[in-house]
């Protein structure tokens, strides 16, 4: 009895410290191929299958389907529309996710999930958070092409190579002064002609960004807090194609990893997908090209 107890006691110790990632997604946003919350969830929960140590929920419809969920999870990736609208400050929304907060939980947002309405505390939430935020105004929105040449020495950034990749990359996001506590994961220069807009919204151009014309600018972070809670900011996400490209796709994964406290391979995470994955659990927008 001794031996059968003891012998169940690595298996059952392995279980327990398995760590629990909630992806929120969004409702349906935008025209076929962009905003696909949901598809992108599920592709990125597919890839991280066969992490050990790692269970991974996804939760469409704007929400977790049970608030409870967020009290056993270890990190909350939303991927979803943000500004007013953003889940996160929906009800009692905000008071939940601090309480995953406050107990050293990770939180990312992604893509339009990192910008939060201007006026308010939102901002300084966020920027606790995850480090920084959207602010309307100050912060721009252009479809551009990035190209991201070298990156930190930085668990996130294993195994990333050199690419160029199109999307509504965000820029101009208000971090804190001197960006204290802050580390830019994917930081790329905007040429003049991005910088002269248009924007997505509203058109711009804005002057104080066309007077930093040159200078380069981060589309991705992450912070480690005081009390070792992680948060990540991933400005990309605009266009669905875009997680086929195997290091747009393996960035984020690892930065999911990390807001876990979990170890990150040497050479990132790994995964493959297929167009059949691509297609999978895309929004029924009127079928739009």
């Amino acid at each position: 009895m001794f031996l059968a107890i003891t012998a169940a006691l690595p298996s059952d110790a392995q279980e327990a410290a398995a760590k629990k990632l909630i992806l929120i997604a969004g409702k349906p946003s935008h025209p076929a191929g962009m905003h696909e919350f949901n598809a992108g969830c599920e592709l990125l929960k597919k890839c991280l299958a066969g992490v050990k140590g790692l269970e991974v929920e996804v939760h469409n419809k704007h929400w977790v389907r049970d608030d409870k969920v967020l009290e056993t999870a270890d990190a909350v990736v939303i991927y979803s529309d943000g500004g007013g609208g953003h889940p996160a400050l929906q009800g009692n929304h905000k008071e939940l996710l601090q309480k995953l907060v406050d107990r050293g939980g990770g939180v990312m947002m992604m893509h339009y999930a990192v910008e939060c309405p201007k006026e308010g505390p939102s901002g300084e939430m966020f920027r606790d958070w995850i480090g920084g935020a959207y602010e309307n105004g100050f912060s721009c929105n252009p479809i551009w092409e990035a190209d991201y040449k070298s990156f930190p020495v930085h668990p996130v950034a294993r195994g990333i190579a050199p690419f160029k990749i199109a999307d509504e990359w965000y820029f101009s996001i208000r971090f804190p002064e001197g960006m204290k506590g802050v580390t830019s994961l994917l930081v790329a220069t905007p040429s003049d002609a991005t910088r002269d807009g248009p924007y997505v919204h509203p058109a711009g151009p804005y002057p104080h960004i066309q007077a930093r014309k040159g200078e380069a600018e981060t589309m991705m972070w992450c912070k480690e807090r005081a009390d070792g809670g992680r948060g990540v900011g991933f400005t990309g996400g605009h266009f669905h194609k875009n997680w086929a490209d195997d290091n747009f796709r393996k960035i984020a994964l690892n930065a999911m990893l990390w807001i876990c406290k979990m170890e990150v391979p040497e050479n990132g995470v790994e995964s493959t997908v297929t167009d059949e994955d691509m297609a999978a659990n895309l929004d029924d927008k009127g079928k739009k090209k």
